[in-house]
């Protein structure tokens, strides 16, 4: 299995002596127990405790004892000879025991330098909102998410290119090289178990047997979070029909032509959003910080991995055959994968997506995302054509009070100075769409 990103963050949270327990928050098959089973190599004991595979593990929890007495039963239930040095305990479908979720709060104030926890559970967000005693201020979060272009790279053994694409030094003579693998990412998504099939034996049509393992477990799932049958079935019929919606604002009463009510349907994507299969990306009317969304107006749909909804929405053909990703459906999956790429780019659980729209009446002008970055508003456009073309842009431009613009496209990467109607003049960086994943350093440099 390749190495994730995240990696990184695991080791900076280790090395951090006042470390807490680590919560890993991701959708369900997003890698996570993958991660943590290479993360442990770097052990000298390695614990793991899965309490759906293992439910009488649960037990492990239920007595009143010290961590340290804990610990010597967990060893024993685990089979393993309790041994000096680091130790990492990862407890697997933590969601399943309130009480080992509330007794994380003896791991942090225990105190034992060389045990390191970290906890996960594909529905553990679903009970945020319960009656249960989360230890707040003793546990940390860090997010897992679909790969990136990067991570595909280094999966499909393109490690050469990947180190150029991190330092922004593709040359333009590898330029069609890179996009056409962009494509095949924008096709295949990001999802490990896809990536690492693809990566050793090159056929998409083999893939679908996983996108539809997926979807089944997603829908399997609903009877384990919503609240009640009607529920249920609200949310069954979003995992069904909202996939052809991605990347479109969405009105929820009625949505995909359903006769559910509002309400209804918000409650349904709120529930979806807990379990990160899904956001509601929703727009902002500012062009300075901070970014706040304005809840009245429609929001845009974004699922969790562009392969998914590629197979869900069936049009994986479209995307297969096209030389520009811009000209498959109406460019929507090309704003889905930069959604993507964009939310990577911050492991925060709280990261969220937005996009501009002008604050006038009767005005349609809409700025695809807007990125906070460095104290500014950053406006970027995932779209191709002429600069004067980008009417939208200008507008957000004249309103804020900084110089540069991203617009995400499949040429080489340039800047341009562009002059608004109104006077103001900016530098318009276009971005190559396998460049998003560095976006952030692309900002840097300038």
């Amino acid at each position: 299995m390749f190495e994730r990103n995240v990696i990184a963050e695991l080791e900076r949270w280790a090395a951090n002596s006042k470390r807490k327990p680590l919560i890993l928050r991701g959708s369900r098959q997003v890698g996570k127990t993958t991660l943590v089973e290479s993360f442990a190599e770097k052990f000298e004991n390695y614990l793991y405790l899965n309490f759906e595979k293992s439910p009488s593990a649960m037990a492990l929890f239920e007595k009143e004892q010290e961590i340290c007495d804990l610990m010597t039963d967990i060893f024993l239930f685990c089979g393993k000879e309790k041994m000096t040095g680091k130790t990492l305990l990862f407890i697997d479908e933590i969601q399943n025991s309130k009480i080992a979720i509330t007794k994380l709060r003896y791991f942090y104030e225990g105190k034992i330098p060389d045990l390191y926890v970290i906890a996960a559970g594909s529905l553990l967000e679903t009970m945020l909102n319960t009656k249960i005693s989360f230890p707040v201020g003793r546990v940390e979060y860090l997010a897992v998410r679909p790969c990136t272009f990067n991570e595909f790279l280094r999966a499909t053994g393109e490690k050469i290119l990947e180190d150029a694409l991190l330092n922004q030094k593709i040359p333009e003579a590898l330029h069609e090289k890179t996009m056409n693998l962009f494509n095949t990412f924008t096709l295949i998504g990001g999802m490990p178990e896809v990536v690492a099939d693809y990566a050793e034996n090159r056929d998409f049509m083999g893939l679908n047997r996983i996108y539809e393992s997926l979807l089944t477990s997603y829908r399997d799932d609903v009877e384990k979070y919503a609240r009640n049958s009607i529920m249920n079935q609200i949310i069954r019929y979003i995992l069904q029909a909202g996939w052809k919606f991605a990347a479109e604002r969405i009105t929820l009463s009625g949505f995909a032509d359903s006769a559910y009510k509002s309400r209804e349907i918000g409650e349904a994507f709120r529930t979806l959003e807990k379990t990160f299969i899904l956001e509601l990306c929703h727009p902002t009317t500012n062009s300075v910080v901070p970014i706040n969304k304005d809840l009245k107006r429609s929001p845009k749909l974004f699922w969790l991995d562009c392969g998914l909804v590629n197979y869900a929405a069936n049009v994986q053909k479209e995307v297969f055959g096209a030389k520009d990703i811009l000209d498959v459906w109406r460019g929507k999956i090309a704003e889905q994968i930069v959604a993507q790429e964009l939310l990577a780019l911050d492991d925060r659980v709280s990261n969220l997506r937005n996009f501009w729209v002008r604050n006038k009446k009767e005005s349609d002008a809409e700025v695809d995302f807007v990125l906070q970055y460095d104290g500014k508003v950053i406006p970027v456009e995932v779209k191709s054509g002429h600069n004067a073309k980008l009417k939208s842009l200008h507008l957000f431009m004249n309103e804020c009070p900084h110089n540069t613009a991203v617009r995400v496209w499949s040429k080489p990467f340039s800047i341009d100075e562009v002059k608004t109607t109104k006077g103001k003049e900016f530098y318009l960086v276009n971005v190559p769409f396998y460049y998003v994943c560095i976006l952030e350093k692309i900002l840097e440099k300038l």
